[in-house]
């Protein structure tokens, strides 16, 4: 077994096809990584006392820590951590139980807390602190600690989710590339 990817209990990771985890990386437990996620060197994914689940062609940028709240009498299902689809989460980014829509932009060094979600389309700026239980709207620039609303995204903004998302695949896809000629 990969020491990238351990289990926790009897609970192992689930891989899509086409995924890439840097072996300096480590996914642990119920983490549900979909087809083209591309994990990044010194990112910590546990999912251990909850699940984590991160969709299609989503980026989890270098030195990132993502986890989840456990279940207990006050939050009965705790807080799983689900990252949507076509999201790029940047460097040395923390999110911990949260849930994160589809094409979404999260900023290098931004911490996401339990019970925020994010809507589809978002901008989070580098360095923002978004507190717990918040809710980001579809279709803005949010930025700052804690964290405001800005501005609308621009069409142009818009379309840089997306193709910050395919140019992490294409990315991961020339890494897969390169290890599979380099392996004996």
């Amino acid at each position: 077994m990969s020491t990238v990817l351990r289990p926790f209990q009897k609970t192992y990771p689930k891989v899509g096809q086409r995924v890439m985890l840097d072996s300096s990386s480590v996914v642990i437990g119920d983490v549900r990584l979909a087809d083209d996620v591309s994990i990044w060197p010194l990112v910590a994914i546990r999912g251990d006392v909850n699940y984590v689940a991160i969709g299609a062609r989503s980026n989890i940028q270098d030195g990132s820590v993502l986890h989840v709240t456990h279940k207990s009498a006050y939050n009965p299902e705790g807080n799983p951590l689900v990252v949507g689809e076509d999201v790029t989460v940047g460097h040395k980014v923390m999110l911990h139980g949260c849930t994160i829509g589809n094409r979404v932009l999260v900023g290098m060094g931004s911490i996401l807390l339990d019970g925020v979600v994010i809507e589809d389309d978002v901008m989070i700026g580098a360095g923002s602190l978004v507190p717990q239980h918040k809710r980001l709207e579809s279709g803005y620039l949010y930025l700052g600690s804690p964290i405001k609303q800005i501005r609308p995204l621009t069409p142009e903004e818009r379309e840089g989710l997306k193709y910050s998302a395919n140019n992490y695949v294409r990315w991961k896809d020339e890494y897969l590339a390169q290890e599979s000629h380099t392996q004996p």
